[in-house]
């Protein structure tokens, strides 16, 4: 006995080659999907760092401004790597006020005679500062100072009347190697400077 279908009921397979075409059109999407997610990814976490590391960098310029704003002279600049440090006073209040960046431990912490030690910024990769003298150069556009130097060229920190500091601070995004960047520069006078 011979069995067939009855007309009109054909079942039809799919093909071999609609399977790799399904599959190569649902592997795009995925990579497109993936793409999309890991990108928005890094986007979210590097937004998140950028307000972080503004937030820390704008707090410690306040706190610093403040301070060498305060001080009465410099007592001594450390500008050597790994460690390079400003030392000011405050002979009004007694205190001695000591900024110092750590290049190994990327660090940069303020010390007052007195209290503990604050950490300000951590994940600083580079700290510089520059001292001027009191004298500035009045231009048409501009004013600028002098480097505090003595008579001979080298570097006297009793002329200083400016103080200009910058710094750079990163972090990785996602253990990668995008970072996230903060830079920070200001120029700063000493109002209380002794004369």
């Amino acid at each position: 006995m011979i069995c067939t279908a009855p007309p009109g009921s054909h079942r039809r397979g799919v093909s071999l080659v609609e399977v790799l075409v399904a599959s190569a059109i649902s592997a795009v999407l995925f990579a497109v999907v993936m793409t999309i997610n890991v990108f928005g990814a890094k986007s979210f976490v590097s937004i998140g760092n950028y307000v972080n590391l503004d937030t820390k960098s704008r707090n410690t310029l306040d706190v610093i401004s403040r301070e060498i704003r305060n001080a009465t002279a410099v007592v001594s600049i450390q500008t050597n790597l790994p460690v390079k440090s400003l030392t000011l006073t405050n002979a009004s209040l007694g205190q001695i006020v000591t900024i110092t960046y750590n290049a190994n431990a990327r660090t940069l912490v303020l010390s007052k005679t007195g209290q503990p030690a604050m950490t300000f910024l951590t994940e600083c990769d580079r700290w510089d500062c520059s001292l001027y003298s009191r004298a500035p150069i009045f231009t048409t556009n501009n004013i600028n100072f002098y480097s505090s130097t003595n008579g001979a060229g080298q570097l006297n920190v009793g002329f200083c009347k400016l103080i200009n500091m910058s710094w750079k601070c990163s972090r990785p995004v996602m253990g990668s190697q995008l970072n996230t960047e903060s830079v920070q520069t200001a120029q700063i006078v000493l109002r209380n400077k002794v004369q």
